[in-house]
């Protein structure tokens, strides 16, 4: 990250240039739920991300067959090594591998950081925060929580985390502990189903009430970003404009359609790129 002050003392966050496909090395793995891993990277020439910025990864055969997926970088740009919460899906080609054949010690290929739209600074605060994640739609909300707090970023924060069930929480205690720690933390975990005796979080699906309900405590408008599945980003994103949020104020990600490169010889195709207020990536 590069930053500068302009000429009427207001700070300029530059994204930093995406590095050209080079070899990470698997420093560690640790387990976050029973589908959910997170991979501890060491790369050599990494130029430094942005809060909310991603990974691509690319996993290539002998025989030249190439995939490639964009993962959400959990760490904050305040810490190394870098670290990408991966979610298994069954039906995927490179999220069984990383979270099931992966070892430490093993490398992969990386580029990046990628993306300057879905991006938060505590440098640049504008308005309070308002997270709303959906399943692993968390990660790179995380992120961001992370650097608030590395920082000292005294901007109110809150998060709207929708998920299954308690076991698929992911950084469950990491979330609970700050929010006990941090005055100016509101979290709000909600689950979709099999609510299990003893769960004193909220049950269903995000609401309008419950929008709006975190907002108040904000004072207001928020500066929000909402991340999840593109049914998620729908609902969520529709919820804030009906409670009042200005649309300029959401930036949201969501999941994208899977691609994957076959790439003997031929070209690849990354993910889409940022474009107005959304952005859509692959995560497989």
């Amino acid at each position: 990250m590069v930053t500068h002050t302009g000429n009427k003392g207001t700070t300029v966050i530059r994204v930093p240039k995406a590095s050209a496909w080079q070899p990470a090395r698997v420093v560690s793995i640790r387990e976050e739920t029973r589908r959910v891993k997170t991979i501890r990277l060491a790369v050599s020439n990494w130029p430094g991300h942005l809060a909310g910025q991603h990974a691509d990864v690319r996993l290539e055969a002998e025989d030249g067959y190439r995939a490639e997926r964009s993962y959400s970088i959990a760490s904050p740009p305040e810490v190394s090594p870098l670290e990408l919460t991966v979610d298994r899906l069954d039906d995927g080609e490179v999220s069984p591998f990383l979270t099931g054949q992966l070892q430490p010690e093993d490398t992969i290929q990386l580029r990046g950081p990628i993306g300057g739209h879905f991006v938060w600074s505590a440098l640049e605060p504008r308005h309070p925060l308002l997270l709303v994640g959906g399943g692993s739609g968390i990660v790179p909300l995380m992120c961001i929580l992370r650097h608030r707090e590395l920082s000292g970023s005294a901007v109110p924060a809150a998060l709207l985390y929708s998920v299954r069930t308690r076991e698929d929480v992911i950084y469950h205690n990491e979330l609970t502990t700050l929010a006990r720690n941090d005055p100016r933390f509101m979290l709000r975990i909600t689950l979709t189903r099999n609510v299990e005796p003893g769960w004193s979080g909220a049950i269903g699906r995000i609401d309008l009430s419950g929008v709006q309900a975190l907002l108040k405590d904000l004072g207001g408008v928020a500066d929000s970003f909402v991340c999840g599945s593109a049914d998620f980003v729908e609902v969520a994103s529709a919820l804030l404009l009906q409670a009042g949020q200005p649309l300029r104020t959401i930036r949201t990600e969501r999941f994208g359609p899977t691609r994957t490169s076959r790439g003997r010889g031929g070209g690849d195709e990354g993910p889409t790129q940022p474009a107005s207020v959304d952005s859509e990536r692959t995560r497989q």
